[in-house]
C-alpha cells in the first residue's frame, strides 16, 4: 500500500486504473473534489498538483473551524486539506498534515512553496509518521481531521486511539471515509487495488462508531451517502468495476459501501484556542 501511494505521489496518477483519483474518481480530480463538496474558489487557491482525486468527502466543511485553531490531517497526501483549511484557521492558527509515505510529504512540502506564495500564509507544517503512531504531542490539537484515510489502517482501533490522544479537551474530530453497510465477499477484500483503492480495509459503519466511543470520544454522530459509491459508475471507474466484477450477480456496490461522515468531540473542561 505504501508503494502503491508513493508511486502515486511520483508520476500523479492514481491508483483506479491510471486515472487521477483512488475513491472513486472521475475523469479529473477538480470534478471529483466538486461532486463531494469543494467549492471552485477552494479548488482555485490550491497549490497545483495537490488535488490527486484521493477524496471521498469534505471533512473540512463538517470540521467547523475557526481563526486559530490548531488542525491536524490524517493521511495528507499532497496537501490537498491542510491547504483547504489554512485561510481557515488563518495567520493565528497552524495546519498539520502527517502522511506515512516519504514521496507524498516531500510532494506537499513542495506544494507548501507554492501555497505560500500564492497566500502569504505561512502555517502550513508536514510530518513524516504513521497514523497508529502520531508524531504529535497530547492534547495539542484542536480539530483532527481526514479524508478516506482511517479505512487502510491494519489498525483502526488505534488510530481512534492516538485522534483521542492528541486532542486537546473540548477537542473536535471530522472523518470522511468509505465505511461498509455489510461485509465485502473474500474476492474483493483481497484486491490489492481495492485496498489501494479505499475499499478492502474499509469496516462496518457501527464498527466505526464503536471504535470511537471506546477511544473515549462523544456527541458521535455519523451519516452516510451510499449515492455517492453508486454514482462511480457513471464515471467509468476503474476500480467500481473491479469491485463489480467480484459481486455476487445482480448486486452494486453501493449495496456494501458507503460514503461515510463522521463527527465527534473529546470531552473536557478544557477552552479551546
Amino acid at each position: 500500500m505504501r508503494d502503491g501511494y508513493a508511486r502515486i505521489a511520483s508520476s500523479g496518477q492514481g491508483c483506479c486504473g491510471g486515472q487521477t483519483g483512488c475513491c472513486g474518481s472521475p475523469d479529473t480530480a477538480d470534478a471529483l473534489a466538486k461532486a463531494v463538496g469543494y467549492g471552485k474558489e477552494e479548488l482555485s487557491a490550491l497549490p497545483e498538483g495537490a488535488n490527486m482525486g484521493l477524496s471521498c468527502g469534505n471533512p473540512t466543511a463538517i470540521a467547523g473551524l475557526t481563526p486559530g485553531e490548531v488542525l491536524l490531517d490524517l493521511g495528507s497526501g499532497g496537501g490537498f486539506d491542510v491547504f483547504i483549511a489554512a485561510p481557515r484557521v488563518g495567520p493565528a492558527g497552524r495546519a498539520v498534515g502527517v502522511d506515512m509515505t516519504p514521496e507524498m510529504v516531500a510532494k506537499a512540502r513542495r506544494n507548501a512553496i507554492a501555497f505560500y506564495e500564492r497566500t502569504g500564509l505561512d502555517n502550513v507544517e508536514f510530518r513524516l509518521g504513521e497514523i497508529e503512531h502520531l508524531p504529535v504531542a497530547d492534547g495539542s490539537v484542536d480539530v483532527v481531521i481526514s479524508n478516506c484515510v482511517i479505512n487502510l489502517s491494519p489498525d483502526k482501533a488505534q488510530v481512534w486511539r492516538e485522534i483521542a490522544r492528541v486532542l486537546r479537551p473540548r477537542g473536535r474530530v471530522a472523518v470522511s471515509d468509505l465505511a461498509l453497510l455489510q461485509p465485502l465477499p473474500e474476492s474483493v477484500r483481497e484486491s490489492v487495488a481495492a485496498l489501494v483503492g479505499c475499499v478492502a480495509g474499509a469496516v462496518l459503519v457501527e464498527e466505526t462508531r464503536s471504535m470511537a466511543e471506546h477511544a473515549g470520544l462523544a456527541d458521535i454522530t455519523v451519516e452516510v451517502r451510499s449515492d455517492y459509491v453508486d454514482s462511480m459508475a457513471t464515471w467509468n471507474d476503474a476500480l467500481y468495476r473491479t469491485i463489480l466484477e467480484n459481486l455476487p450477480g445482480g448486486s452494486t456496490p453501493g449495496e456494501y459501501v458507503t460514503s461515510m461522515e463522521l463527527t465527534a468531540r473529546k470531552p473536557g473542561d478544557g477552552a479551546q484556542r
